[in-house]
This record gives C-alpha cells, structure tokens and sequence, in this order.
C-alpha cells in the first residue's frame, strides 16, 4: 500500500510541475523524460508486471541514478528558486544529497530490486 501511495505521489508531482511550466529549459526536460521512465519501472515493481527485460531496468536504474546525482547536486538555476541561492554551496549540496536519499531513495530502491 506504501508503495502504490509513493508511486501516486511521484507521478503527480512530476505532472504538477509539468503543468505550472516548470520544465523551461532543455535540461529539466530531459529530466522530466528520465523521471517518467523511472516511474514506469517503479509501477511495474509495483504492479508485479514485466514491462521490458531486466537488461534495460538495469540500464535506467544505473543511468537514472547517475543523472538524478548529476542534475541534483551540480546543475544550478535548474528550476530558479532564489531562496536557496541564499545558502553556502557546501551546505546546499549536501542539504540537496540528503533531499534526494530522502525523497527518491525508495525510487530506485524499487528500481533495483526490479531490474535484479
């Protein structure tokens, strides 16, 4: 039940911020397309329905997790929010580290345990 509530929540939050146009530029795009194909891998751990062959979860989970680090904790004025501009670069990037172990470690928990 967990599960189906954080895959509920995953997909909403990217189709909310697919709706207010927080998609601008071309790296939060890609992001967003990386985001969905995470998702489908998560809902069918969820779901317990084979969707493509492992090779490729392994592919998107070892991808996916690269690009999430990359996007996170390097590419700046990604979504320009002014306020955390504000806090020293160490502290943001290790504030950003822990939101995303936080907010998409079950992610690619469920991504893994799919793909192996």
């Amino acid at each position: 039940m967990l599960w189906i509530i954080y895959l509920g929540l995953l997909g909403t939050t990217a189709i909310f911020f697919l709706i207010k146009g927080m998609y601008k530029t071309k790296l939060t795009k890609v992001d967003f397309v990386i985001s969905i194909i995470t998702w489908i891998g998560l809902f069918g751990f969820v779901t317990n329905i084979q969707i493509l062959t492992p090779l490729v979860w392994k592919i998107v989970f070892f991808g996916g997790i690269a690009w999430d680090i990359f996007f996170g904790l390097f590419i700046q004025d990604h979504y320009e929010d002014e306020d955390f501009e504000e806090i020293p670069k160490t502290v943001r990037i290790v504030l950003s580290f822990l939101m995303l172990v936080i907010l998409i470690g079950p992610l690619y928990y469920g991504l893994y345990h799919y793909a192996f």
